[in-house]
């Protein structure tokens, strides 16, 4: 008579839904690194020499809840206004370069443009002062 092998695997619902939350955990790690990563890359690429490293925040259990580049924000030279410009301008266009800006990034955004106008002032003081006497 031939033997017949009976095998049940049985498994433990618990070891189960331990590997379901594992597997879970992991997805939503690298969906929450993807995005704030994506995000900060356009803030870095858009800053160029005025942007530094990204920085992924995690919360105690390791997942991903936020990330920043830190910018150097230009501040006002008298003697150069135009360079403060153009630099006000590279951060502008680093805060707005995510397709999902925060509000620090339009706080950003906002500082920079009142750098610019002071900048634009001081540029446009000297305008229309001078007179060209050999008209």
């Amino acid at each position: 008579m031939a033997g017949i092998n009976l095998f049940y695997n049985f498994s433990n619902p618990f070891e189960k839904q331990k590997e379901q939350q594992k597997a879970h955990r992991e997805a939503l790690i690298n969906k929450n690194y993807n995005e704030i990563y994506n995000h900060e890359l356009a803030h870095k690429a858009a800053g160029g020499s005025l942007a530094g490293s990204i920085v992924i925040e995690k919360n105690a259990d390791g997942i991903p809840i936020g990330g920043h580049v830190n910018i150097k924000m230009p501040s006002l030279d008298r003697n150069n206004p135009q360079k403060t410009i153009d630099d006000a301008n590279t951060v502008i266009r680093s805060a707005m370069a995510p397709l999902d800006p925060s509000a620090q990034d339009f706080r950003v955004k906002a500082q920079a443009e009142s750098i610019k106008m002071q900048a634009q002032a001081v540029k446009n003081k000297g305008v229309g002062e001078k007179i060209d006497y050999s008209a």
